[in-house]
């Protein structure tokens, strides 16, 4: 949630500067997690398990959908600078200190 926070942060600076206009970018890392790799983030992070089930694909799921963080690189100076781990960390953080 940090890098995200720090992302808006930018992207709000750039609005600012320029007055108008509307502005998309993708704010990721440019890499994919699988749900299994965002499940066992949580539960490293929680330190509490996380029940799943592994079922077959539904009809309709894609396979792979990531950011290109590209344009936001590029415009705005902003690059993720957290892995997997710290990201599913600071989002468990910041919903226990609301």
């Amino acid at each position: 949630m940090v890098d995200l926070a720090k992302g808006h942060i930018k992207a709000l600076q750039k609005l600012e500067k320029e007055k108008k206009g509307l502005f998309i970018y993708n704010l990721g890392t440019g890499n994919g997690y699988s749900v299994l790799d965002m499940v066992n983030a949580f539960e490293k992070a929680t330190g509490k398990p996380v029940p799943y089930k592994i079922v077959p694909r539904r009809v309709g799921d894609i396979a792979t959908c990531y950011a290109d963080p590209k344009k936001a690189k590029e415009e705005l100076g902003w690059v993720a600078t957290r892995g997997i781990d710290e990201m599913c960390k600071d989002s468990w953080n910041y919903i226990n200190h609301k």
